[in-house]
């Protein structure tokens, strides 16, 4: 697994932030464990794109962070749930007020995206 070798920007807020959520998967996960989806197999149902292994690290990773506690059932197999903490469930209107921000703009976001992908089909395009 990768480890680090230098220590990360810490100086302000933005930069606290940026470490703790850096992830593709991760303000995704703490928005779907809000809504009530706890085991790794909903998660999983709900972020298709990801693979297990990706989704495993980054909830490990918010886990270290304490925004999300982990319970292991003991139960054979093993059942896992997990739920926000109180630090976590405090980043939930955070998110929230980014996802209006990003449905209010979505159209020219997405525009914007797109262009980077010139050899998308010009059909994805005109649907956009």
């Amino acid at each position: 697994m990768y480890e680090r070798k230098t220590i990360p920007n810490l100086n302000c807020g933005l930069d606290l932030i940026g470490e703790v959520l850096y992830g593709k998967w991760k303000i995704r996960l703490l928005w779907f464990i809000n809504e009530g989806h706890k085991r790794p197999s909903e998660l999983q149902r709900k972020i298709p794109d990801a693979s297990r292994r990706v989704l495993n690290i980054q909830l490990n990773e918010l886990e270290e962070h304490e925004l999300v506690t982990r319970k292991i059932y003991p139960v054979v197999p093993p059942k896992v749930e997990y739920s926000l903490t109180e630090f976590g469930e405090s980043l939930i209107p955070v998110i929230g007020t980014l996802g209006h921000w990003g449905d209010e703009h979505q159209d020219r976001l997405r525009s914007l995206i797109i262009k980077k992908f010139p050899a998308a089909d010009t059909e994805t395009k005109q649907d956009i």
